[in-house]
């Protein structure tokens, strides 16, 4: 028994085709939209490319971009097919064309579904990705003479300015590293002298941090040396004061500012795939309801069409047979040594 089974008169035909028709075009706006999509994603993303790891992050928008390209040749294609299934001479020029038409399509909107469940499940290796690449930049942040690093500060500190942020976890973390260069520390001062000396990488730390973390917010003039001695400063409790400093690291700030996106993309390109499933549909019933037409030797009289011409369990179990067929025919039984006459009687071999 088919599938969700439809009657159709020739004038609900000749409506469904011109309905797909303009469905098809709005579609062909989808598609754009999703190639905008992605193409916003890829500029956003590079971007900040220089804090991020070399983590296989771009595959999303290109994704994004492969698919609506694909949309729009897709759904091109799809609207004049239903654009000229409302002439039956037209039709018959489409008829072995469609079956293959609506298998591509299905496959289309299979990789669209793909692609917005992707917007979700990136979130992992951006998050790893921009820990590391912060990391990194924030270690590189002193040497603006060493080439192919000396923009780093330059983008750090924009970073931490636009995003309200500082660090990659937090502002402790420029505690942990040499921010300053030596070409700005005065090695005839004892004190700095004593500063390298105490650590062991001969770095110079101290529990500052760069202007660029200040919060522009604050009542107060920026801390940002001797961030954690209460007594070099007046009124001052370092464990207390959250309205110097940045409290956001730059890692979740950026992960905030980046997932807001790529959900929002996700959540269109599902919107997107629901639409574009609809559709199908719709071009399934017409391709089924005029090959029935054809059949019955009238396309102007009342067909049924269908989604499936068996039912669910049916055709899953006739697919199932095919798989399980495929390269059994011309395979040789090797158990028997190949010889195709093993069970052929001897006496029919003599005759």
């Amino acid at each position: 028994m088919a599938f969700l089974k439809l009657t159709f008169s020739k004038n609900k035909r000749d409506k469904l085709a011109q309905v797909l028709w303009i469905l098809n075009w709005v579609s062909v706006v989808t598609g754009i939209l999703l190639f905008s999509m992605g193409l916003f994603l890829k500029v956003e993303i590079n971007k900040r490319v220089e804090l991020m790891a070399e983590r296989d992050i771009q595959y999303v928008p290109n994704m994004l971009i492969a698919v609506g390209l694909i949309a729009c040749a897709i759904n091109f294609l799809g609207g004049k097919i239903c654009y000229d299934c409302v002439d039956t001479t037209k039709f018959l020029r489409w008829k072995l064309i469609l079956l293959p038409y609506i298998m591509c399509t299905f496959f289309f909107t299979f990789c669209v579904l793909v692609g917005a469940l992707m917007c979700y499940s990136m979130h992992g290796e951006l998050e790893e990705s921009l820990n590391l690449g912060l990391t990194e930049a924030i270690r590189f942040y002193k040497d603006t003479d060493t080439p192919g690093r000396c923009f780093l500060k330059r983008t750090v500190d924009l970073l931490q300015i636009e995003f309200k942020c500082c660090g990659n976890n937090g502002y402790k973390d420029w505690f942990q590293i040499q921010w300053i260069s030596n070409r700005y520390l005065d090695m005839s001062k004892k004190d700095v002298l004593d500063r390298l000396r105490s650590n062991v990488r001969g770095k110079y730390l101290m529990d500052g941090v760069p202007f660029s973390c200040c919060n522009i917010n604050s009542p107060r003039p920026c801390i940002q040396q001797q961030i954690s001695n209460n007594s070099a400063h007046f009124n001052y409790e370092h464990q207390t004061e959250e309205l110097n400093l940045w409290m956001k690291g730059c890692r979740q700030a950026l992960l905030e500012y980046y997932t807001h996106i790529v959900q929002s993309i996700g959540l269109t390109v599902l919107i997107t795939w629901l639409f574009e499933l609809s559709v199908l549909t719709g071009v399934r019933y017409l391709q089924t309801s005029l090959e029935n037409g054809l059949r019955q030797g009238d396309l102007n009289s009342e067909s049924d069409g269908w989604l499936l011409e068996n039912g669910l369990m049916e055709t899953a179990r006739i697919n199932l047979n095919i798989m399980k067929n495929i390269g059994k025919c011309n395979q040789i039984d090797t158990a028997n040594n190949g010889d195709p006459n093993i069970d052929v009687p001897s006496s029919s071999i003599a005759h």
